[in-house]
């Protein structure tokens, strides 16, 4: 499939080991920016529920493969491998998400790679890292998050833990730390004519996140009892009520003047309630506005507190995030097929991210992208 060359990213090649969770976010998220990005399956007839694969799911539905061209090579055989190592030898990046160990035990490991190609980016993307007594653990987004620290830190006050999704592990700790990594060693390899290992890991990654609660941590301003600081859904000007309709709305006054700015406006007497910062009245606080917020529907507080610094919005549903004014006048989101998928993310002025496109349903010759890669490859290093 022919994919636009815009992105600040075109002209970079991209092999990716066909993976699970962070893997072809990561993937995506290069072809977003333009790279040429191809993934390395199993033959159909070996596949079953390959790395890669969900079963059941129609292209088109794999977001996460958008931007993304597929071959097939069968890892378990020499011409599957030497298929792999010539699409290596011609990219300038190769990503891959398997156990410690496993790109090794193929005949794929870096050492190799490198010293194939000296100035290959080679990332590697696991839950553990590539050392220490975990690394070749089994493990998922919730395991990840919990051992970084930052899963105990999500839950209400008396409740257990809850994991948001898998957003946190398998996409902001490691699919975009990994492709920081990958645009930074790409940048430094053009320096140097070097490439070099990238150990993403997804523990790494959501500690990194933590930075800001660990320094509030040290000051003494953030308990480590889950629901009891202000982020966390301890205060009551930070969370979320059950409106009229048995919808919600988010509440983020945290600021005196925004908080000012939300009574006002709840439309009821709050001469009476507690200050703001009285913790031992947060429970109260809590009920009253949780009774004064159910008296109106979701949509008729949004009006209500439409263009005012109360910071109040309403919860939407993804269908409704994608037909609010805001985000349909800065195209937050596209329907691409009747799917909808969120467009790239960030936006450059000069050099923006391709426009989001089904995901490729055909599966490409390997052995001709290779050559053309190679050919590409020797154009680029004799200019």
């Amino acid at each position: 499939m022919k994919h636009e060359t815009t992105g600040p990213l075109a002209g970079v090649r991209v092999v990716a080991l066909a993976g699970m969770g962070p893997t072809p976010f990561a993937s995506m998220l290069l072809a977003d920016m333009g790279a040429e990005v191809v993934r390395v399956t199993r033959p159909a007839h070996r596949r079953g529920r390959a790395l890669g694969q969900t079963e059941g799911l129609a292209p088109e539905h794999d977001l996460a493969n958008r931007g993304v061209d597929t071959v097939e090579a069968d890892l378990k055989s020499t011409a599957g491998i030497a298929t792999v190592l010539r699409l290596a030898d011609a990219a300038d990046v190769f990503l891959e998400g398997y156990r410690p160990g496993v790109a090794e035990r193929l005949g794929l490991g870096p050492d190799v790679l490198l010293r194939r190609n000296p100035a290959l980016v080679y990332a590697r993307l696991t839950g553990y890292g590539q050392t220490g007594p975990l690394a070749r653990q089994a493990g998922h987004d919730i395991n990840y998050v919990a051992q970084s620290g930052a899963l105990h830190a999500m839950a209400r006050a008396g409740e257990p833990p809850r994991p948001p999704v898998n957003l946190l592990g398998d996409y902001a700790g490691g699919a975009l730390v990994a492709a920081f990594g990958v645009v930074c060693a790409i940048l430094e390899a053009r320096g140097s004519g070097r490439g070099q290992v990238i150990d993403a890991a997804m523990v790494d990654g959501v500690a990194l996140l933590t930075a800001k609660l660990q320094g509030l941590r040290a000051a003494g301003r953030y308990d480590d009892e889950p629901g009891t600081n202000y982020l966390d859904s301890g205060a009551p000007f930070y969370d979320t009520y059950r409106c009229a309709d048995g919808r919600y709305l988010a509440v983020g006054a945290l600021e005196p003047d925004f908080y000012a700015e939300f009574l006002t406006r709840l439309g009821t007497d709050t001469s009476g309630w507690p200050a703001q910062d009285d913790r031992a009245e947060w429970p109260r606080l809590r009920a009253l506005i949780a009774a004064a917020v159910s008296a109106k529907t979701r949509d008729e507080w949004a009006e209500i507190y439409a263009g005012t610094d109360a910071c109040v919005t309403p919860v939407l549903t993804f269908d409704e995030a994608a037909e609010h004014p805001h985000n349909r006048e800065r195209g937050v989101f596209a329907r691409v097929g009747g799917v909808l998928h969120p467009r790239p993310a960030p936006r450059l002025s000069r050099t923006p991210a391709r426009e989001p496109q089904a995901p490729a349903g055909e599966v490409l010759d390997p052995d001709r992208l290779a050559g053309e890669w190679t050919a590409r490859s020797g154009r680029r290093r004799s200019a």
